[in-house]
């Protein structure tokens, strides 16, 4: 019979509690994240569209995600920047729970430029100061052929990052979760 002291007792169990409580969130990242992803867009600014094979065989795939950054770029200062991955694992998952997997993505901002933010900012009192535009980390977008009350609430299920409701269209974010509009 193996004898533990306290010490190690209470090292094991708090080593098995740690697992216990990271499990869930893994099995909840993977359930999202399948073996392959592409996503259709469009700009509705530029008139660009593409299909994106982002994520194939669950790696990353820099082509897809190359385009993905241009038809998300700030149109208005031709700027590019590196949009987070995640975001476009949310649009797969929102898509998903939509049931249209295929769904064109009709992309009215992604990436904002300081310089845009601030002109923009100075028209509206909705754009926000440290807008995550500006990260790479915000898109807004619609579906079409989806009413923007069902793609908030697929995006509202996901339960992460920013989730916005417009009038014409619904923004997510990377950062911490919250919600409006």
């Amino acid at each position: 019979m193996m004898t533990l002291s306290r010490r190690k007792f209470l090292l094991y169990s708090g080593i098995s509690l740690s697992s216990a409580m990271i499990a869930p969130t893994l099995r909840a990242e993977t359930a999202i994240i399948r073996e392959s992803k592409t996503l259709n867009v469009s700009n509705i600014h530029t008139g660009e569209s593409a299909q994106c094979e982002y994520l194939k065989d669950k790696v990353y795939q820099d082509a897809g995600l190359n385009s993905l950054n241009r038809i998300c770029r700030d149109f208005r200062r031709n700027e590019t920047a590196q949009m987070d991955p995640k975001l476009f694992i949310k649009l797969s998952a929102i898509l998903d729970k939509l049931e249209a997997p295929q769904a064109n993505i009709h992309i009215v901002s992604g990436y904002r430029s300081p310089a845009t933010n601030a002109m923009l900012r100075k028209g509206s009192s909705a754009v926000a100061k440290k807008s995550f535009h500006m990260k790479g980390q915000a898109i807004d977008f619609f579906v079409e052929g989806i009413a923007v009350s069902q793609v908030h609430k697929a995006a509202m299920s996901l339960r992460s990052g920013g989730v916005g409701r417009y009038r014409d269209f619904v923004h997510i974010d990377t950062g911490p979760t919250r919600a409006w509009g």
